[in-house]
């Protein structure tokens, strides 16, 4: 009796990688889509956008604030010393994510990026996602603490210069549902832009939720503990 002849089969991969195969290729095509389709929205709106999310912004504001509102050099304001500690291990975590991921951004994303984005190739996550939901998340788990600080008299009188002001009446939730609006807003706008992928935007923006609790839970109380630091002793 003859043996029958086996036909060669091409070696089926893991399932794991076959879903993650299956998984990039549905984020990758969804995110074309959207780039492509909402082009109508106005390019410039987009990108003040990712100019208000944009670290190098954030940073001198947050630095400015904790100068501002701080009762000296050497107590520096809690709350705002939280903030500022909370967005330098964002500033970390995703800079290692993405190195160890190394996932390119999209093909499409044009040259109009600024020079720090440019030498940024690595997509996964978003930062720009995760620090605006980071600030969203904190603000919103520190509510009482942003309640107090939007009523101190040095920060309204350096806010109206700007020709801004605030209203007598308590305006706290009205302004953490402008930052959550904010935070929203941005992380889109990456799709948008072509700079991420909707997955990116995603573990970007669960990333800075997870970053808001770990300050509001851990590193507030650590400093809140140590009472009134001494930046600089004499």
């Amino acid at each position: 009796m003859a043996t029958p002849i086996s036909t060669p089969t091409t070696a089926i991969p893991p399932p794991s990688s076959s879903f993650l195969q299956s998984f990039v290729a549905l984020d990758t095509s969804l995110s074309l889509h959207l780039h492509t389709f909402f082009q109508f929205i106005p390019r410039f709106l987009l990108k003040s956008l990712e100019i208000c999310g944009d670290g190098r912004l954030f940073f001198p504001v947050a630095i400015s604030l904790l100068f501002l509102l701080s009762p000296s050099l050497q107590s520096p304001h809690p709350f705002l010393l939280s903030l500022l500690a909370g967005s330098l291990l964002d500033l970390l975590l995703v800079g290692l994510i993405k190195h160890l991921i190394r996932r390119p951004r999209p093909v499409y994303n044009k040259s109009d990026m600024s020079i720090a984005f440019a030498v940024d190739h690595w997509s996964f996550p978003s930062g720009h996602s995760s620090r605006v939901f980071f600030v969203s998340q904190f603000l919103f788990l520190s509510i009482e603490n942003v309640r107090e600080v939007l009523q101190e008299e040095r920060l309204r009188n350096w806010v109206s210069g700007f020709g801004f002001g605030f209203g007598e009446s308590d305006s706290t939730e009205l302004f953490l549902k402008v930052i959550f609006c904010w935070a929203a807003a941005t992380s889109v706008s990456r799709v948008l832009l072509g700079r991420h992928f909707v997955a990116d935007v995603a573990a970007g923006a669960c990333l800075g939720l997870f970053e808001g609790w770990i300050t509001h839970r851990f590193i507030s109380q650590l400093i809140s503990g140590f009472g009134e630091i001494k930046l600089f002793s004499s």
